[in-house]
């Protein structure tokens, strides 16, 4: 349905009609208006008494009542008696549960909740327009999108975030921006235990990278990581830290660049001066250790960084090269929970230039 000016008309018509010729019922006429929704000034009472009036008329088109039940609910909000309107259009949507309007109904009193800070009311019928009322298209716009945009924001459970996501993304992928869609689905699918789900979504999101997602700046490489970490062998992963340092210290011992190599991560790893983000990511394929360590005494502190902790350790070496003498290797704990096998142990994940500030 689209609103156009011809039903505006003809309500305006007919309204004029019924005050020129005097035929505003009250109480005692033939069409009974319940008092409670006589309020204000006279000229108002008299205006809602036209309204009702109108709306009893058994030879309405659809799109004349809907005009006229949205006059009434619009006279209410015009005088803030909002009490009066959500009791008119719920009473109107259980005597009428047929009329192909009842969602419009229920986004005007969930629009009035949220006016009144009511947010869990609001949310409510806003989940009960998406999942019990076909959709209607006023004035070009979908009201189970408009729904589906507030319940995203406002439902505190994300099992639900994901349906309300899920429904986006199939139904209205032209006017959703799929890129920050598919992100926070996969967000929401890890804030309910759902890891493979959650990789999937991730997938969906990398061919819309580059956007900025409001909260996160760093999304297309968080994505990232986590896609080429599932799609990779996992190979080069400790049981524990202990187990990790002790072979990278033998590699150091005996100078191999190769052997050093293999405890390695194969995706993800970086290496970068202190301070400077996530914004410089090498692969390690081109990243030739042995280039540094040929003709180099590559040492090592005996304790790790003072810094370390239980999810991540820090090993200071020096020797490397005359212009960048000091790396510091950095060592993490895996968080891949979609994976028990390898949630939980460590991987040689990258290296820091220079001494800490």
């Amino acid at each position: 349905m689209k609103k156009g000016t011809t039903v505006t008309i003809l309500l305006l018509m007919a309204f004029a009609a019924l005050t020129a010729c005097g035929k505003i019922p009250n109480g005692s006429g033939a069409v009974k208006i319940d008092p409670y929704y006589l309020t204000g000034s006279r000229e108002n009472r008299e205006n809602v008494k036209a309204l009702f009036a109108l709306l009893a008329k058994e030879d309405n088109s659809p799109e004349v009542t809907f005009a006229v039940v949205r006059e009434i609910a619009n006279s209410f909000a015009r005088t803030k008696e909002y009490g009066r309107l959500i009791h008119f259009l719920d009473k109107r949507t259980i005597d009428f549960p047929d009329d192909p309007y009842n969602s419009y109904y229920l986004l005007m009193i969930a629009y009035i909740y949220m006016q009144q800070d009511a947010l869990p009311v609001a949310a409510q019928y806003f989940d009960l327009i998406v999942k019990n009322y076909s959709d209607l298209t006023v004035n070009g716009e979908s009201i189970h999108f408009a729904c589906l945009n507030q319940l995203i924001n406002l439902s505190k459970h994300p099992v639900q975030r994901v349906w309300y996501y899920q429904e986006l993304i199939s139904r209205f992928s032209d006017r959703t921006d799929l890129g920050t869609a598919w992100f926070m689905l996969a967000q929401t699918y890890e804030q309910i235990g759902d890891w493979n789900s959650a990789i999937q979504a991730y997938t969906s999101y990398l061919p819309y990278a580059g956007a900025m997602i409001p909260g996160f700046p760093a999304a297309e490489n968080y994505a990232r990581q986590q896609v080429d970490f599932n799609n990779s062998r996992k190979d080069w992963t400790f049981e524990s830290l202990p187990a990790l340092i002790t072979a990278v210290k033998a590699a150091l011992d005996v100078n191999s660049s190769w052997q050093l190599g293999r405890c390695q991560a194969k995706v993800n790893f970086f290496a970068r001066s202190w301070g400077q983000g996530d914004i410089e990511n090498f692969d390690v394929l081109v990243f030739n250790l042995s280039e540094f360590m040929q003709g180099n005494r590559i040492r090592y502190a005996d304790e790790l960084d003072a810094s370390s902790n239980s999810t991540e350790a820090f090993l200071r070496t020096w020797g490397w090269s005359r212009y960048l003498p000091i790396w510091y290797l950095y060592f993490r704990k895996i968080y891949f929970p979609s994976d028990p096998e390898i949630h939980g142990r460590w991987e040689w994940a990258g290296i820091y230039y220079g001494e800490k500030f």
